[in-house]
């Protein structure tokens, strides 16, 4: 319970001691601040890292298929393989389970749009609606391409805002018709922007089935893209990933009879597993941090404890005669604590708010390709106060202890 007499006597003692109170407080303040410092620089880096992913879905798994380089099975290398919307199928059905999300794409580079008198050449890509997600394609105007675009073959398109710019730089192009190369109508359904920037926001969506039609491919596909069901973890997700990764390229090596050392036929991209060893630095890096932190901190707390210790010495004989007078050894132990962690607690929490106000401030002027909004979070912020509370206990147990221990007797002859 709050009791007023016991805080006025914490505040009397500090009074008293300001210099002692004062360069205590700053070794835990300047311990919380560095801790913070450093696991705000350490988010910026993860954030950094994640962003150099963000072009297209970190989670994501990239098929494509090239000429054999190497005899197999009494096959001659040269082979072209040509993936189809079977294989494509089978594979959705194989792994419906790990997949979340799933396109197959015909891709045709140059190709030559008009509007009016304007014109331009642009990558064509036919997809399934679901290569917004693993594209991570924000829409600007309009929508994306619909499973009833795919399913009718229609003629409609996305483009990409650098289009947009070139084509249509003072108007909507939505509901405007391009011909597509200098033959072929499409109607414009939307416009996206792409985190990867002009390059990929250069670029044509049409519908997978109008693309194969239109470029006279059959069941043709270029590639087949997929994202993975997220797992509990980094760690684990990037093991499935993995384990997709390598039964799929096992598949095809199967489907298209390629021998197991030809590294050019088959190509099946985990994005996943180019990422982990950035992430896995990250975690070290981290883990540095804390323990780097942890330390100042614990210098912190070692320096509290001495002080409490003298503080036990100055004032054997006051609470000699507390115990005299009924006081029980549990409320000498709580005395001692609370003034801790008082002191402890408070030093502390300037430490925090010093910390991120530093973060705040400085984050626009160290921010760059590798560190990004360098922040600490509000879980971060609530493990730091816990490690102050329990900080400012383990700083005064010992002398509280060693307070409790004491004799009346003994503590008043030694006066």
């Amino acid at each position: 319970m709050f009791n007023i007499e016991r805080w006025q006597e914490i505040f009397d003692a500090i009074s008293k001691n300001k210099l002692r109170t004062f360069l205590t407080s700053l070794s835990v303040a300047s311990g919380i601040f560095i801790l913070v410092i450093l696991l705000g620089v350490s988010s910026g880096i993860a954030n950094g890292v994640r962003e150099q992913f963000s072009s297209d879905a970190t989670n994501r798994i990239q098929i494509s298929t090239r000429s054999t380089t190497k005899e197999f099975k009494g096959l001659n290398p040269g082979r072209n393989l040509q993936m189809t919307n079977a294989d494509f199928e089978s594979l959705n059905y194989k792994y419906e389970d790990q997949i979340e999300y799933k396109t197959s794409l015909y891709r045709t580079w140059g190709g030559q749009i008009n509007y009016k008198d304007k014109q331009g050449s642009y990558r064509i890509e036919g997809v399934f609606p679901d290569q917004q997600f693993i594209e991570n394609a924000t829409l600007s105007h309009g929508r994306f391409i619909s499973q009833s675009d795919v399913e009718e073959t229609r003629k409609v398109a996305l483009i990409g805002y650098q289009m947009k710019e070139d084509l249509f730089p003072d108007s909507d192009p939505v509901g405007k018709i391009i011909l597509v190369n200098n033959n072929i109508n499409f109607t414009v359904v939307g416009v996206y922007t792409d985190p990867g920037g002009t390059r990929e926001e250069s670029r044509l969506f049409i519908p997978i089935t109008t693309a194969q039609r239109v470029f006279n491919q059959g069941e043709n596909i270029s590639r087949i893209a997929y994202t993975v069901n997220m797992g509990k973890n980094f760690n684990e997700t990037a093991k499935l990933s993995a384990l997709m990764t390598q039964s799929i390229e096992q598949d095809l090596r199967t489907r298209f009879v390629v021998a197991p050392d030809d590294r050019v036929a088959i190509r099946v991209e985990d994005t996943l597993e180019q990422a982990k060893p950035f992430f896995d630095l990250i975690d070290v890096i981290k883990a540095v941090f804390w323990f780097i932190g942890l330390g100042t901190i614990i210098a912190g707390v070692v320096g509290v404890g001495n002080i409490m210790l003298i503080v036990v010495k100055e004032r054997t004989k006051e609470i000699g005669i507390r115990k005299a007078l009924g006081a029980l050894p549990s409320e000498i132990i709580m005395m001692i604590l609370q003034e801790s962690i008082f002191i402890t607690s408070i030093s502390g929490l300037i430490g925090l708010f010093l910390g991120v106000g530093l973060l705040e401030i400085a984050a626009p002027y160290i921010q760059n390709d590798f560190i990004d909004n360098p922040t600490v979070d509000f879980a971060t912020a609530i493990t730091t106060v816990i490690i102050l509370v329990v900080s400012g206990a383990i700083a005064g147990f010992i002398p509280a202890r060693r307070a409790a221990n004491i004799k009346p007797i003994e503590a008043l002859r030694d006066e």
